[in-house]
């Protein structure tokens, strides 16, 4: 497995540059990812396939889906690729490689455990200041125009929001320099946990079943039906930046309430 691996790697360095991996080799890997993983939900929620796992009987109108798909081109192409375009320098002064070996996989797991615990930490508070109330009126607010998210609508966001958090998924690797494979294996599951987040259904299957800190659908999904002022669950990827701040009680107590058998109601759907 490794000697494929290193010589699929060695095919990549060979023929194209470093310039050209890091920056338009990551543009590609990031939207395969991204599409590749989001568009099924929204399959599912049209077609109205494994419904009992929704978490809000509400669904988008198709109108409201390509009117995401429209703007998450732009956004892309539009300010995803000029950031990745001119990061390359810093990421270059920083440290960052691309040539063989690979990294060993401890030192992979590590620095990508790092990554998860700085972005999530960085994201928490950049998310809070943006629910502050003219951030969140003349910015996040774009975000929140799906009560009901589904997969794409993870990246759904005001050009200014897209720069302000990216800045959290960005900050781990630019302080360790990391190989090129690191980074893009830290983006590919950057994007899967973040499309995972926003999904809308909760799968018997899915993470936050198996792993205790971790947040995934259900947890930001109650973040995403509230008003700004009172949803809380602003953490990304774990649960424990809000249980340690109090911003998880309503979340919390909603569980609780379900957990008793008493029936509330949040957003359009009792439970």
């Amino acid at each position: 497995m490794a000697s494929l691996l290193e010589s699929c790697w060695l095919y990549l360095i060979t023929h194209f540059s470093d310039f050209q991996l890091a920056s338009l080799g990551s543009f590609f890997l990031h939207e395969g990812v991204f599409f590749l993983s989001g568009l099924p939900f929204i399959y599912l929620e049209r077609a109205g396939y494994l419904s009992k796992y929704k978490i809000q009987s509400k669904n988008n109108t198709p109108a409201a889906q390509e009117k995401c798909i429209t703007h998450l081109l732009l956004y892309h192409i539009g300010v995803n690729l000029p950031v990745m375009i001119l990061s390359y320098p810093v990421f270059r002064y920083m440290g960052m490689q691309s040539s063989l070996p690979l990294p060993s996989w401890k030192v992979v797991s590590l620095q990508i455990l790092l990554y998860f615990i700085l972005e999530d930490f960085v994201f928490y508070w950049g998310h809070r200041i943006l629910h502050t109330k003219w951030l969140y009126k003349h910015v996040h607010s774009v975000h929140h125009e799906y009560a009901t998210p589904f997969g794409l609508t993870s990246e759904y966001a005001h050009p200014a929001e897209i720069l302000f958090l990216g800045f959290a998924t960005i900050v781990g690797p630019a302080i360790t320099g990391p190989h090129l494979f690191t980074l893009w294996l830290w983006m590919v599951l950057r994007v899967l946990e973040t499309v995972e987040a926003h999904c809308g259904y909760h799968f018997p299957w899915s993470p936050s079943n198996l792993f205790p800190l971790y947040g995934g659908a259900d947890f930001h999904d109650y973040h995403h039906r509230l008003l700004y002022t009172k949803s809380g669950n602003y953490s990304s990827t774990f649960v424990y930046m809000d249980w340690i701040f109090g911003t998880d009680k309503g979340y919390r107590k909603l569980k609780a309430l379900k957990s008793s058998g008493a029936e509330v109601v949040v957003g359009d759907k009792q439970m």
